[in-house]
């Protein structure tokens, strides 16, 4: 989305909600925004930020309507492939045995590997970045995964948006909702907002409604985790095709 600041009408449209959601959302300062005289609108940068911490909290129904939608926009507006995960997340963009022990060294050493993929300009500022987003919130999630993203994603960051996937030799703590330990860690990492809201959703799914996660855990190889992570996402776009 080019524009830096929103008026009501387009961000319903880039949150695929209706504009009088947007309103009740104002009315209770449940979304940030200003006023300029009588015209409310809303700063980008802040939006993504607060549609990455809320899409992380939905479950259910109303996750799946949200990818829904989702999956309808970005099709129309950035001409991407229906199976993105599995485009952004190719099997050398895996790594099975990160050997971190600690949230911190998850962060560095993540960040130290998406730096080899060619595609990060500064892994010490995309290192800031996903620090600065797991201070604010933590994207540990139930289950023992977290979808990793910096705070602010400006498209200079990567020559191109991509996703990566790395696993601990055992669970760690990582702030985890509730409670639970961490061993698998998405990386995303995408140029547009759009893209990234919707990659998250789609991650969020293919977590939520099959087996990823348990194949995950037992893969032995990253060739098997790529695959895993194709079939899983299958199932996603063929609950899609029935909706």
């Amino acid at each position: 989305m080019p524009y830096r600041v929103l008026t009501t009408e387009q961000l319903a449209d880039y949150l695929h909600v209706a504009a009088a959601d947007i309103e009740t959302l104002v009315l209770r300062r449940e979304i940030p925004f200003e006023r300029q005289g009588s015209r409310i609108l809303f700063r980008r940068q802040e939006i993504d930020e607060w549609a990455s911490r809320r899409l992380l909290g939905l479950s259910g129904k109303r996750l799946e309507t949200y990818h829904q939608d989702s999956s309808a926009g970005v099709r129309k507006q950035l001409d991407t492939a229906a199976a993105i995960v599995t485009e952004l997340l190719p099997a050398g963009f895996i790594e099975p045995a990160l050997n971190a022990k600690t949230r911190a060294s998850v962060i560095r050493d993540t960040a130290a590997l998406a730096e080899r993929t060619g595609l990060v300009t500064d892994a010490a500022e995309l290192a800031a970045g996903l620090r600065d987003r797991e201070n604010l919130c933590s994207t540990a999630m139930p289950g023992g995964f977290a979808l990793l993203h910096p705070r602010q994603h400006d498209p200079y960051m990567f020559e191109r948006s991509f996703v990566m996937l790395v696993r601990t030799p055992q669970p760690l703590p990582f702030g985890a909702p509730d409670g639970g330990e961490t061993r698998l860690f998405f990386l995303v990492c995408c140029q547009e907002d759009r893209l990234h809201l919707h990659v998250l959703a789609r991650l969020s799914m293919m977590c939520a409604q099959t087996e990823l996660l348990a194949y995950l855990r037992a893969a032995t190889t990253r060739d098997e985790m790529a695959e895993a992570v194709a079939e899983a996402e299958q199932k996603v776009l063929q609950t899609l095709k029935q909706e």
